[in-house]
């Protein structure tokens, strides 16, 4: 027997306890049916539970994509990257107040 002989891949939900009650059908076509329940029987799991993961996992990464994406006026970018282009002018207050902080701290 090999090492991967009789190996099972668990699922796990990220809500323990709760039990799927929404009903969610897709169309898809035969070639890809033949195909989902081919990678669900080599995962040796239902093909819903096959489906389901890995609509939700797909799902989170598009949300997650989504959450960590600013999006601004194209007015707004632009603007933005001619203040990052434009040289930088000096700032007395700010030259002042880190000559300040190189008397106050120390390092060790």
């Amino acid at each position: 027997m090999t090492p991967l002989q009789g190996a099972r891949t668990l699922v796990r939900t990220r809500e323990v306890g709760m039990t799927a009650s929404a009903r969610l059908e897709v169309r898809v076509r035969p070639d890809s049916k033949t195909r989902l329940e081919r990678a669900a029987g080599i995962e040796q799991v239902p093909l819903s539970d096959f489906v389901r993961s890995a609509a939700e996992a797909r799902a989170d990464e598009v949300l997650r994509e989504h959450d960590a994406t600013t999006r601004v006026p194209a007015a707004f970018f632009d603007q933005l990257l001619a203040a990052l282009d434009a040289p930088a002018v000096a700032n007395p207050a700010l030259a002042a107040a880190a000559r300040r902080a190189r008397t106050v701290i120390t390092r060790d």
